[in-house]
C-alpha cells in the first residue's frame, strides 16, 4: 500500500533493521516471542526469536474495534496497525525512548484490538477525547498515542487530560524516529 503512514512505517522498519546490522546483531531478537507463530519470524531457538518486519497482505484492519465501540477510527490508526507484521521496535523521539508497538501475528491482532477497545471504553467513561496508543514508555502511566479526532501524535498520561503534541501526524512522527538497538 502506498499510504504515507505505511511508507513511513516501512522506512522506519528498514532503518531499524539497518541499526541492528550496524551494531553487528543481525536480525532483531526477543525472548518474549518464543513459540509464537508469525510470518516475520526468521528463527526460533526455543529461548530467543529473531524476526524482521514483513508487509501484511492483505492489509489488516481494526473494524472489530470500530464495531465494538461504534466509533470510526482515524485512517492513520488503521494503516499503522494494518500495514505490517513486526515485533515491537525500540525507538527514540527527541528525549523519549519507547517501544513502537506492532502487530506480530493475526492472533496478536485480536489481542491488540481487545486492548484498544478497553482503552477507548475507559476514555469514554472518563469523558476524554479518544486516542489509540502506538508507543509504550517505561513509565507505564504514559503512552504515545494517535488522537482519533486530529491524527496528531501525542504523549498522554493515562486517565488524565494532560496531552502533549509530539507531531502533527503519524507520517511526520515516524520520519523523525531514531531506531534503538536493545539486546535481550
Amino acid at each position: 500500500m502506498n499510504h504515507p503512514v505505511a511508507v513511513a512505517l516501512s522506512d522506519f522498519s528498514s532503518r531499524f533493521l539497518q541499526a541492528w546490522r550496524d551494531a553487528g546483531q543481525g536480525f532483531p531478537r526477543s525472548e518474549d516471542l518464543v513459540g509464537l507463530e508469525s510470518p516475520c519470524v526468521e528463527t526460533d531457538s526455543g529461548y530467543e526469536v529473531t524476526w524482521k518486519p514483513v508487509a501484511r497482505e492483505p492489509m489488516g484492519d481494526l473494524s472489530g474495534v470500530e464495531k465494538g465501540i461504534e466509533l470510526r477510527l482515524h485512517e492513520d490508526i488503521s494503516v499503522f496497525y494494518g500495514a505490517q507484521f513486526s515485533g515491537d521496535m525500540a525507538a527514540r523521539f527527541r528525549e523519549l525512548e519507547f517501544d513502537l508497538l506492532q502487530v506480530f501475528s493475526e492472533d496478536d491482532s485480536l489481542r491488540l484490538q481487545e486492548n484498544i477497545l478497553g482503552h477507548l471504553v475507559m476514555q469514554r467513561r472518563l469523558k476524554l477525547k479518544p486516542t489509540v496508543f502506538i508507543g509504550a514508555l517505561e513509565a507505564e502511566e504514559q503512552v504515545i498515542s494517535i488522537c482519533n479526532l486530529t491524527g496528531q501524535v501525542i504523549l498522554e498520561t493515562l486517565g488524565k487530560t494532560t496531552r502533549d503534541v509530539l507531531a502533527a501526524d503519524v507520517e511526520t512522527f515516524l520520519q523523525q524516529l531514531e531506531p534503538v538497538v536493545r539486546e535481550c
